[in-house]
């Protein structure tokens, strides 16, 4: 079968279907560093397992469906520029 894609499509490849490759990676680096935090303070198997879940799903289901279907790392590159460059200012001409 051959798929014929428009030219203003913009095709990216996806983990499962639904993640992008650069949130997965994100996600995974954030919940390796949540793991080894929790790690260090909690004893407790099952208060880690609780922790660990109520800490990394909230971050997990916001990135997955994205903020306003834009990309999770997208918007914190606005947010980065935006507070980086805080003066700069839209220009309208009348």
């Amino acid at each position: 079968m051959n798929f014929i894609f428009p030219k203003n499509y913009n095709y990216k490849e996806k983990l499962f279907g639904f993640i992008d490759y650069s949130t997965a990676i994100l996600d995974t680096i954030i919940g390796v560093i949540l793991y080894f935090i929790i790690n260090l303070f909690i004893v407790s198997t099952n208060i880690k397992i609780y922790a660990f879940i109520s800490a990394f799903l909230p971050f997990l289901i916001i990135s997955i469906i994205g903020i306003n279907k834009e990309s999770f790392i997208s918007v914190f590159k606005y947010m980065f520029k935006f507070i980086k460059n805080q003066n700069i200012y839209l220009y309208y001409k009348s």
